[in-house]
C-alpha cells in the first residue's frame, strides 16, 4: 500500500516540476554582443534568434552604450529597414519587452545605417511560429512546444495529479 507522505511528496515534485517549466525567462538580444553592430553583419542576430525558443511571457532586453535605439517595425519594415513607421521606438538602455503574443515581432536600429548597411537588426520568433522563418530547418516542427498554451497545459497537469492524489488519499 502507498503510504500518504509518499503521495504527498509525489505530487510535490511534479507540481514544482510543472511550475518550473511554466517560468518566463529573460533573454539579453545578442547575449554577450549585446545590441551593437554585429561584427559579422545581420548573420548575427539571426543566429542567436534562431538558437532560442522564445514564449509568452518572456523578456528580452535590449542593452547597449553608445548611438543605438530599437524601434519595432512590421515585417515589410524590417526587411528595407525602414524606420518611419515603428510601432513601438525605444531610445534608452537597457529595454525590456515582454512578449505577449505568439506574433513574430521585429527589431531594427534606428541609427543611420545601422540596420541598412550593418545588420543590425533582429526578428524574434515566439512560441510554435517558427515555419515564417522561410528556411526548412528539420527542427522546425508543428507539434513543438507552443508558449500560448504552456501555462494551460501546466495547470490541468496539475489538476489532475491533485486529483489523483485526494482519490488515493481517500481509499485509506
Amino acid at each position: 500500500m502507498v503510504s500518504q507522505k509518499g503521495l504527498i511528496g509525489c505530487l510535490l515534485l511534479v507540481v514544482v516540476a510543472l511550475w518550473k517549466g511554466a517560468t518566463a525567462e529573460t533573454y539579453k538580444v545578442g547575449d554577450d554582443l549585446g545590441w551593437t553592430i554585429p561584427p559579422a553583419g545581420s548573420v548575427a542576430y539571426s543566429t542567436w534568434a534562431n538558437a532560442k525558443r522564445f514564449q509568452i511571457g518572456d523578456t528580452i532586453e535590449f542593452k547597449w552604450s553608445g548611438e543605438h535605439r530599437v524601434a519595432e517595425v512590421t515585417q515589410a519594415d524590417y526587411d528595407s529597414c525602414s524606420k518611419d513607421n515603428p510601432l513601438g521606438f525605444y531610445d534608452s538602455s537597457p529595454t525590456r519587452i515582454v512578449l505577449t503574443s505568439n506574433l513574430t515581432r521585429y527589431f531594427i536600429c534606428t541609427e543611420d545605417s545601422h540596420c541598412s548597411r550593418l545588420g543590425q537588426k533582429v526578428t524574434i520568433r515566439i512560441g510554435g511560429d517558427y515555419s515564417s522563418s522561410g528556411d526548412n530547418d528539420d527542427d522546425d516542427h508543428w507539434w513543438e512546444w507552443n508558449g500560448a498554451s504552456s501555462l494551460s497545459i501546466n495547470i490541468v497537469a496539475v489538476i489532475l495529479c491533485t486529483a489523483l492524489v485526494i482519490s488515493f488519499l481517500s481509499f485509506n
